[in-house]
This record gives structure tokens, sequence and C-alpha cells, in this order.
């Protein structure tokens, strides 16, 4: 190890950042409008609020948006401290249970969105004290100086119902309703579907706080039940056992969520999210239970159809958040190396599992009540190749057997029905994903004679029809699956 370097010997030139160019800078580190309350709303809980109300005015350009909780609250010397960027070194040892890092989100998550930021804060014994960042005002003058300033429709009584607290408040949403006019409908039904995207993102962000009764949280005054990914009160969700990681720091549980048939409709549409099955599967992030990271399977797999109902919750503790290189805005997280091969190989085993119940259709099931399922289709392999065939132990086939006695066109119209709305699509979709090269071709490693006879027999039937041999070959060779075994018109 080099020795420690004797800063003394070395000339030093102040190098402070420009107020207006590093405050903007702020604004474009990447938070939508949904992480960026949410990491507000982290600040009410390291504040041990257990009450926190999420309220907006709509007026157009002027709608304001306010994050209120009945925390701990700030005196006038720690409120200056937490709007100071950068309040906290990253470094430092966090209580366990604190949702913060780097001392920016308050600051930056409100940039991102609002070019005001006013925080009116009550401590128990002190009188309320307020402060606001006003980007104008920064590139006015340069300087990193706060303003004594309140907005309009809030004052200093504007927490005079709670013993103690913090308000947030964001004006000039320039982000989101610049240039909106507070009369025009299509920009007021704009704002209101953001906001409703806003409310459903901290019902799954907060789900575990929310669930457990630790806090609640209020939209609107109205109070935000908890979106669980997992269905866990549902008999048919299928849960893994737990493994653990960095000497039992970090967990891993997986999910295979019911398929469609299991749930109904209402459940179903529940646990497609704001984004749908296919885009909710992979891993879910929790650091301190807050969840950072919803459905993503961190560049280990790709999301594809079949494994639409696996979701994989993974719990890490603050203490962590280097090894993960957990961002500013709480929202991508990356395993360290040394664990993504053990990560990889628990996900696979849930993966094997979620796509059987998904393609359960072509395979053999024993139910609880001890009677097998039997699939019209029957997926096998001949060599190193998968084929599909129709179950000739179907009862379906002895039906139609007895049928073609009495009516043959009759049951053959039966059959090809039954086939044509039962081909076993999800399956071939499957094999076609994970192995392109393993799908067999008709009659591939197996005699084709049949094939031929087949084709002899039509030829013969054209012939009749008054075709040419030229013309009855050439009607055959565009005639599936014939159209593959061309090598055998030379000998009809």
């Amino acid at each position: 190890m080099p020795p420690p370097i004797d800063y003394s010997k070395y000339q030093t030139a102040a190098a402070i950042p420009e107020a207006s160019s590093m405050i903007e800078t702020f604004r474009a580190i990447g938070y939508n409008i949904e992480t960026a309350i949410a990491d507000i709303i982290d600040n009410s809980i390291s504040a041990n609020a257990k009450n926190i109300w999420v309220n907006f005015e709509w007026n157009g350009e002027d709608t304001w948006l306010s994050v209120k909780d009945d925390g701990s609250g700030m005196n006038n010397d720690e409120l200056i401290q937490a709007m100071r960027p950068g309040s906290k070194n990253p470094l430092d040892d966090r209580n366990s249970k604190d949702l913060g890092r780097f001392g920016l989100g308050l600051k930056t998550a409100s940039f991102s969105q609002a070019r005001r930021l006013t925080v009116l804060s009550k401590k128990p014994d002190y009188a309320s004290v307020y402060w606001t960042w006003d980007l104008d005002y920064v590139n006015q003058t340069g300087n990193w100086d706060l303003i004594k300033y309140l907005p309009e429709n809030f004052n200093e009584n504007s927490l005079s119902n709670l013993p103690s607290g913090t308000l947030v408040i964001w004006n000039d949403i320039d982000r989101v309703v610049k240039h909106f006019r507070q009369t025009d409908n299509a920009a007021l039904d704009k704002f209101l579907f953001i906001m409703e995207l806003v409310k459903k993102h901290l019902a799954m962000v907060f789900h575990r706080f929310i669930e457990s009764k630790r806090i609640k949280i209020f939209f609107q005054d109205n109070e935000i039940k908890p979106w669980n990914p997992f269905l866990p009160a549902e008999s048919a969700t299928q849960s893994f056992g737990e493994e653990q990681l960095h000497n039992g720091k970090v967990i891993i549980k997986g999910y295979v969520l019911p398929h469609k048939s299991k749930i109904d409709e209402e459940t179903y549409k529940y646990a497609e999210g704001t984004k749908g099955w296919n885009e909710h599967q992979g891993f879910y992030i929790y650091r301190n239970e807050r969840l950072l990271l919803a459905g993503d399977w961190l560049g280990l797999f790709r999301k594809e159809e079949h494994y639409k109902l696996i979701r994989i919750q993974i719990d890490l503790p603050n203490s962590l958040d280097a090894d993960w290189q957990i961002d500013i805005k709480k929202s991508v997280a990356r395993p360290p190396l040394i664990y993504r091969d053990q990560i990889k190989n628990y996900a696979a085993k849930v993966r094997s599992q979620g796509v059987e119940v998904y393609r359960h259709r072509g395979k053999t099931v024993t139910h609880s009540n001890g009677q097998k399922f039997i699939p019209l289709w029957i997926d096998h392999k001949r060599g190193d190749k998968w084929f599909y065939k129709i179950n000739r132990d179907h009862p379906l086939l002895d039906i139609i057997k007895n049928q073609a006695k009495a009516d043959p066109d009759k049951s053959i119209e039966t059959l090809i029905r039954f086939i044509e709305e039962n081909i076993p699509s999800k399956s071939i979709y499957i094999k076609e994903a994970e192995e392109p090269e393993a799908q067999g071709k008709p009659f591939e490693g197996i005699d084709q004679e049949p094939i031929r006879k087949t084709m002899q027999t039509m030829f013969e039937s054209l012939i009749k029809k008054g075709k040419s041999q030229q013309e009855a070959k050439a009607i055959i060779a565009n005639i599936d699956p014939f159209n593959q075994f061309t090598h055998f018109l030379e000998f009809l």
C-alpha cells in the first residue's frame, strides 16, 4: 500500500461548482415523477412518519403538488442542513432503517420535476420553519442561497394540526405541466393519468410498509391500498424456499404466480400492475423492504412470454448499497459478480417451474384429486429434435370412431375442429425460442413412405381429372407438406 500523500506540500485552488450550472445538472439525473415522489416519501419514512399525504391542485401551469407527513420534523438549523445538496456523506454508516444514502434525494428528486421547492417543517416544542430553493433565483444570483418564501395556498400554520411533521411543496412543475392551460380538458386528462401512475407506483414501492401497517399513504385524501407483486394470498401461487447470500444479509425468494385459469378476472387484472404481465416478470429488489427495482432480469435472462408468471424477491440491507451499485434515484441495482452465478442458478429453478405452469397444456399433470390431466397433443423427441403428435389414447378418438360409423364427414369435421382449437402454440413457441435448431420437420427421422404413397394417390387423382403430368406435379409441389418432399415428384 503506498504511503499517504502529504497534501501540505502542494498548492491548492478553489474549484467551487458554479451554482446555476450545477443545480440545472441536478435536474438531468433521470427521475420521472413517480420515482421522484417516492424519494420524497423515503424521507418521511426515515423521519418515523406514520401518515403521509400526497396532494395536488390542478391550475394548469400553476399546478402545485405537496407531500406532508407526521414525522419527527426539523428545527431551523436541521432544515437548512437537509436542504443543502450532499447533506450526508454516502460513505457514512447509516441507521439500518434509513432509506437514504447520498443526502441528495430531497433536492434532486424535487429539482427534476419543479423549479421551486419549499419545505415547511415543525419539530415538537419548536415553531414552524420554512425555506425555499428557487432555481430562477439561483440562476439570477449564481449563489447557493435559499430564500425565506412560502407559496400561495400555504402558510406557517399549514402543519398546525400535527404535533410535528414536514410539508414538501413543488411549484412551477415544468417537467409535467409546462404550457398546460387550466381550461384545457385534454391537458387535465393527461395530468390525471400521470397522477394515477404515481399512485400505483407508490402502492407498489411501499407495499410492505403499508401491509405491515407501519405507514398509511393518502393520495388526494384517499388511502392507497398496497400492490403486492407476488399474490401471496392466492392458494395457486407457488413459493420457493429462501436462499441466502453474503452471510445471510441477502435473501432470495422465488414465486410462480397462478395461471390465468386458476384466478378470477379481477385478480388477474390486479396482478398485471401498470406494465402488464410480461414486463412485470423478473427480480424485485428491496432495500430495507422498500422496492427499488421491479421486474428486471438484471441482464441474466431475457423477458419472454412463457416466463411471465415468475417473480423473484431479493432483500438487501442498506449496508450493501455500494456492492449492489444502488444509484441516487434508487431505481438501479446490479448484483456483485461474485453472486451472479448463484442468483442465476436459483432463478433458473424458479423459471423451470414457471414455464411448466405457463405451458401446462401438452404436459401430463397429476391434480390434487388424483386424476391425471389428459392432453390432446403430446410433445416428444425423435433423436435430438422435438415433435408434437396427437395423443392416440385420448377419449375423444373413441368418440370420433363411433361417430364415423354413422356420419364420417361429421366425425372428420369434429376431429379437425378439436385439433385446430387445441394446437399447443405456447409449447411450440417456447421450444422455438429456447431450442430453435431442435424443431423437427414433418416426417424427419422416420419412414417417409406414407408421404410418397399419398403424393402418388393425389397424382393419379389429378391425372384422372384431366391434368397433364406436368400440371399435376406443379399442383402437388405447392401443397403443404408435400412441398417439402419435391424429390418424390420425379418418381410419380
